[in-house]
């Protein structure tokens, strides 16, 4: 459902919609292309933003930063933007 909420964001700011996987052991909710960027976007719907899925993608194709959407605040950590769900629209 967290997922759906933030489609529904993404496409009503008129982004395109894409999903990642990787032979079946890592998958990425979104994927963006902000600028000349390819950004990995992860949706969880608690606290805990830990993905090791935007760990490869980002290694795998050199993403400037990740972002990271779920009930955590505003930040940036370890190469990862935190958004609060709440604030999608501002992506």
């Amino acid at each position: 459902m967290t997922e759906n909420y933030v489609a529904q964001v993404f496409a009503t700011k008129g982004l395109d919609l894409f999903y990642w996987q990787s032979n079946g052991k890592a998958e990425i909710d979104f994927v963006l292309q902000i600028e000349d960027a390819v950004i990995p976007v992860e949706v969880k719907k608690g606290q805990r933003n830990r993905s090791k899925s935007l760990g490869i993608f980002a290694e795998k194709y050199k993403s400037p930063y990740s972002i990271g959407i779920s009930r955590k605040n505003f930040g940036f950590e370890n190469k990862i933007k935190s958004v609060p769900l709440y604030a999608a629209f501002c992506i």
